[in-house]
């Protein structure tokens, strides 16, 4: 598995990562036996980028990481999240109950310091202040924290992030889909030596290519309770797009790809295509899936022809479809 640097910390990262929603319980696979699987599975095939949060699960996600970790001894870079909990979000970013929260992440994941905290989709007043900022420079000298970052819900919050000195990662949805951040958030973190998280690389799921205009999905998961937006953001769900028309593009888009892998590992390889990404990060319900999101890595990249198809698709006929900000 190959390794980039992420951005100014020069924390290494697999370029294929792995995200940990669903260790807290989303999507339903929530379990010993199956968490353990999962997370054996990317030591395995050598994913060490391991993503999580606070609120995942209400700390289950961040509890199983600490469990394995403290008995399965590799190389491996645990990142978290923090600005979601009920005791932050949404206007109580004091520094006291962002130490506090900071604090009860590391005793779950049984470190002395955090490789990377970001702020974790936070309200745009707080994100564009200077308190919070302040407070993570504090925490990185005091130890707690060894870098900095941010998970944003778009382009103009990443940008807006980029001159914050100490930023080392900004985590943004970018996907076939999602595909606007090329044109300028992309380059503008490269030159400022930050690194790119990319989350939501299969856009929950539909980039599978499994999902049909009648699947039914769980009560508990985010893709039948939040699918127009009703809980949060709708970006976080399916990239933005109603579900339906998701579908019909999801065919479109298969004409254009290759037909010797399968769509997911496709879609994940196009990100890969971008040099200032330095990590996707995959979720993954079985440790089968996490064997393919493996894959991609070493899938051949896509011709600049390709990619020029690609980006005629999305701007024609996916952007005008996606709601909320891009």
């Amino acid at each position: 598995m190959q390794t980039r640097k992420l951005g100014k910390s020069k924390l290494n990262a697999s370029i294929v990562g792995l995200g940990c929603w669903q260790l807290g319980g989303d999507f339903g696979i929530a379990g010993p036996n199956n968490t353990k699987s999962i997370l054996e599975a990317a030591d395995d095939v050598g994913i060490s980028f391991w993503d999580t949060a606070d609120v995942y699960g209400a700390g289950q996600s961040e509890s199983s990481i600490g469990q394995w970790t403290l008995t399965n001894n590799k190389a491996r870079t645990i990142v978290t999240k923090l600005g979601r909990d009920p005791s932050l979000y949404p206007n109580q970013y004091t520094k006291s109950a962002m130490r506090s929260s900071i604090e009860v992440s590391l005793s779950r994941l049984q470190v002395d310091a955090i490789d990377l905290i970001q702020l974790h989709c936070i309200p745009p007043e707080y994100l564009h202040g200077d308190a919070v900022w302040h407070y993570l420079e504090d925490f990185r000298a005091e130890g707690l924290i060894k870098h900095y970052g941010a998970s944003v819900e778009n382009i103009n919050e990443g940008l807006s992030c980029l001159d914050k000195p100490g930023l080392s990662a900004l985590q943004i949805i970018f996907n076939l889909f999602r595909q606007d951040a090329i044109q300028r958030l992309l380059p503008q973190a490269a030159a400022a030596d930050v690194g790119i998280i990319v989350r939501l690389p299969l856009s929950s799921g539909l980039l599978s290519g499994k999902f049909k205009a009648d699947t039914v999905f769980e009560e508990n998961d985010h893709r039948h309770y939040n699918k127009d937006g009703q809980f949060f953001n709708v970006g976080e769900t399916f990239s933005g797009l109603p579900y339906t028309k998701a579908v019909e593009l999801v065919d479109e888009l298969k004409e254009l790809l290759p037909k010797d892998a399968p769509l997911a590992q496709l879609a994940l390889r196009w990100i890969l295509d971008h040099p200032q990404v330095t990590t996707v990060i995959a979720g993954a319900s079985s440790a089968q899936q996490v064997r393919q999101n493996a894959q991609a890595a070493s899938l051949p990249s896509f011709s600049e022809e390709q990619h020029n198809a690609l980006s005629a698709f999305y701007f024609e006929k996916v952007r005008d479809f996606v709601r909320g900000s891009i």
